[in-house]
């Protein structure tokens, strides 16, 4: 092995500290280093501080101008290794202490990261859910007193006490399923930083390969005896490859965007968790069953779900109900309710108007207003060409899911005690059944019918129905980053069935040695590059023609 000797003249010594450039290589170089030595573009340069004594020796050589044979070591020696043999201990303590977090923070990442843990994590978050399913939510505590009681437990142990210390009674915002959930996002996280990127990094190299044993180790391998690997390039560049060519090797890809998907499906599962912590910890909600003619105020009905929610200047509308009706079947049953709602700011200016029903709510400033309910509040009646007097009218239970209100007006004295009236019976708003004082069936009025029916010597019109809405109200900020992570996860997964694929050649005089592999589709991989081999061109070797000498007779 040949080594470069680096020749320094030293002059006169002046001082006791010399400072040379020289070249950030160790100055015992072998053959193939010293040419590439030569060949190298870049400028570089290290600085070396020497101190040298000036001796007799020295001194004697100032006149002479002797050269000196100088051997730089490979290794720099540390700071702390300096003349006077000084270190710093606070140093290296630090650094212990940084080796010690960096192999803890591996450690974590290793844990955080592993496949069956976050499978349980999954598993476990997906139970939680349907046992929130189960369980009704946002009910008031005397409901779970009343449902699971401790003297009759449900599976033998499960009563309202274990649903107030688990939290059970708001499962999508108590702190168990909040912290699965963010273990879950953790681990996620772990996976996407040690495994996923590392991937997708290793995937973006261009890794060529300069020995055909290796290529041929490939997946699928085959060699083309007469062939040129420009003619293969321009082939796999036609079917859609990546083709890098450096020299006699090659090396091509496609479907890279299959490798970035896992990348994409972990973060779609991270927005659907934030949205869904959102809509749990972040939201309000509100119900309200409001007569026709009458309002009321947004924030008066809202109610924060949790620890997230803040109300907003929208909360200050008020919602005013112009009008409730129903349509109907010919049947009679009731098709579907209507709600004509204006909505009016603080300086009482109608800022929107929209009437709404089932599956068509309201949405503005952030809040929605669902379509939910109906009642019948009050029955607006004639008595003897007198009124119109509003009777209340109340729910009465059936046997069913069936509706049935009542109202009563009363006759004679008010005095007697003994009350007597007339009994008015509404399934809907479209007609009122009434009854006589002793409680006999005395016919049946339409609303705005204005037909009078004369009941024990009392002249009855009935003049309208005035019914109820019932309104859900609710705002959501979770909803748009949950649709965003849905369709997002939509989008990743379809790529993730991309299959990634990579192709080495090698070009050995005539014969080019090719190899390759996929992530997916393995089985229609090999078909595909036989296609592709198929038509890479063979070359035909050049030949001078062969001139024969006839004689003519």
């Amino acid at each position: 092995m040949e080594t470069l000797a680096l020749t320094l003249s030293i002059p006169p010594l002046k001082s006791n500290t010399y400072h040379t450039h020289l070249p950030k290589y160790p100055l015992s170089l072998s053959a193939s280093q010293i040419h590439h030595l030569k060949h190298n573009k870049r400028n570089l340069s290290l600085t070396i501080t020497c101190k040298l004594k000036a001796t007799r020796q020295s001194v004697e050589r100032e006149k002479g101008g002797v050269a000196d044979k100088i051997s730089v070591s490979k290794g720099a020696p540390l700071l702390s290794e300096d003349g006077n043999g000084g270190g710093n201990s606070a140093g290296g303590g630090g650094g212990g202490k940084s080796k010690l977090v960096k192999k803890l923070w591996r450690k974590v990442l290793s844990v955080l990261s592993n496949l069956p843990l976050a499978i349980g994590e999954m598993a476990t978050v997906a139970a939680l859910m349907a046992v929130g399913t189960i369980i009704e939510q946002g009910e008031a505590p005397g409901f779970y007193f009343q449902k699971y009681p401790e003297d009759h437990p449900a599976l033998g142990f499960f009563t309202w006490r274990w649903i107030f210390a688990l939290g059970f009674d708001h499962m999508f915002s108590c702190p168990l399923f909040l912290s699965l959930l963010a273990l879950l996002a953790a681990s996620l996280m772990a996976c996407t930083y040690t495994t996923q990127i590392p991937l997708v990094k290793v995937a973006r190299r261009w890794s060529f390969s300069h020995s055909a044993e290796s290529i041929s180790k490939q997946e699928f391998a085959e060699t083309l005896p007469r062939a040129s690997i420009q003619d293969l390039g321009v082939i796999l560049m036609g079917s859609g490859y990546e083709v890098f060519l450096k020299g006699p090797s090659l090396y091509a890809f496609k479907g890279l965007a299959g490798r970035f998907a896992p990348i994409g499906v972990h973060l779609a599962m991270l927005l659907i968790m934030v949205g869904g912590t959102l809509s749990a910890a972040g939201s309000f909600k509100g119900s309200v069953t409001v007569p026709q003619g009458l309002n009321f105020i947004v924030g008066d009905v809202l109610g924060p779900s949790g620890f997230l929610s803040f109300p907003t200047e929208a909360f200050n509308t008020e919602v005013h109900v112009n009008r409730f009706f129903m349509d109907y079947y010919d049947s009679g049953e009731v098709r579907q309710f209507h709600s004509d709602l204006s909505l009016r700011d603080l300086e009482g200016k109608e800022v929107m108007r929209k009437t709404i029903s089932v599956n068509d709510p309201l949405r503005y400033g952030g809040f929605t207003i669902y379509q939910t309910d109906w009642s019948l509040s009050a029955l607006q009646i004639m008595k003897d060409d007198e009124g119109p007097f509003n009777l209340a009218m109340a729910p009465l239970k059936i046997n069913g899911d069936k509706k049935l209100y009542g109202t009563f007006l009363p006759v004679g004295s008010p005095d007697s005690p003994d009350v007597k009236g007339i009994s008015m019976l509404a399934r809907d708003l479209q007609s009122i059944v009434l009854y006589d004082l002793e409680g006999k069936f005395a016919g049946i009025r339409r609303p705005n019918s204005k037909l009078p029916i004369d009941i024990d010597g009392n002249k009855i019109v009935v003049v309208d129905a005035i019914g109820s809405t019932g309104l859900d109200l609710k705002t959501d900020p979770g909803v748009p980053v949950v649709y965003a992570g849905f369709g997002f996860l939509m989008l990743t997964t379809c790529i993730s069935f991309l299959s990634h694929s990579q192709i080495w050649a090698l070009q050995d005089g005539t014969t080019v040695v090719v190899g390759g592999k996929t992530n997916r589709a393995k089985i229609d991989f090999p078909d595909d590059m036989n296609r592709l081999l198929d038509q890479v061109p063979e070359i035909v070797e050049s030949s001078s023609p062969r001139q024969s000498n006839s004689s003519s007779g």
